[in-house]
């Protein structure tokens, strides 16, 4: 989940799974999957860079989890 902020300044967590598509007009409105529609204050390109960066974290420490699996692993190979 990445934390954006709705117009009114709240913080909102938003699971990245659900984002469909996201559209300046000229706030930044998401679409998620489910129908809802939210309205934030951090631009499209923000959006993408939030959502980047937790992927990549999502994937060291996904990298980190397997090459400790495989250190623990007794078979060969």
């Amino acid at each position: 989940m990445i934390q954006l902020t709705r117009l009114n300044g709240n913080p909102l967590y938003v699971n990245l799974d659900l984002i469909k598509w996201a559209e300046a007009t000229p706030d930044t409105l998401l679409s998620l999957t489910n129908g809802e529609k939210v309205v934030i204050r951090e631009s499209c390109d923000e959006v993408v860079e939030r959502i980047e960066k937790h992927r990549v974290h999502l994937l060291r420490r996904a990298a980190e989890a397997g090459s400790l699996l495989r250190l623990d692993d007794p078979t060969p190979g």
